[in-house]
C-alpha cells in the first residue's frame, strides 16, 4: 500500500537497550536503559516501549480528532489515552508487543465514545501498522 508522505523524521540510537537515541534534528534526545524484567538494570533512561506507548498515546488522540473534524463528535479538551504496552516473547519465537489504549472521553456518551474510539483506530497510523500483527485492545474508560 502506498503513502503519501507528508512528514519524515529520522532517529539514530547506538548501544541498543543499553544506550542512546536522539532525532537527527535533536528535538529528542534519550538515554536509553534495559527494564529489569528483560534483564538490565533498570535506572534512568527510557526503553522502546515506553517510547512506543507515548507515540501511540499521542497519535490516537490525534486520529480522534481527525475523526472529529470529518463530521464526528468533538473530541473534548480533557481526553486522554492511556498506552500500556508490554513485550515478550512470542510462542511462534521472537519477541512481540501486546497493547491496551485506555480512552478517556470526559462528557461523550458511552455508545458516542466507542464508536469514535472505533473509527480512530481505524484511521491511526500507529493501529493501521500493528494491525494483524499485535493484540491491541482499546477500552473506554
Amino acid at each position: 500500500m502506498s503513502v503519501n508522505v507528508l512528514y519524515k523524521t529520522s532517529a539514530k540510537a547506538t548501544g541498543g537497550r543499553d544506550g542512546h537515541a536522539a532525532t537527527l534534528d535533536g528535538a529528542l534526545d534519550v538515554k536509553l536503559t534495559t527494564p529489569k524484567e528483560l534483564g538490565g538494570g533498570g535506572g534512568a533512561g527510557n526503553n522502546p516501549e515506553q517510547l512506543f506507548a507515548a507515540g501511540y498515546a499521542a497519535c490516537f488522540i490525534g486520529a480522534m480528532k481527525f475523526v472529529s473534524s470529518q463530521g464526528g463528535p468533538k473530541v473534548p479538551a480533557d481526553a486522554s489515552v492511556t498506552s500500556t504496552v508490554g513485550i515478550g516473547p512470542r510462542a511462534a519465537g521472537g519477541f512481540g508487543l501486546d497493547i491496551d489504549l485506555a480512552v478517556s472521553l470526559p462528557g461523550l456518551a458511552r455508545a458516542e465514545a466507542e464508536a469514535l474510539v472505533e473509527k480512530a483506530h481505524q484511521v491511526c497510523p500507529y493501529s493501521n501498522a500493528t494491525r494483524g500483527n499485535v493484540d491491541v485492545r482499546l477500552t473506554v474508560v
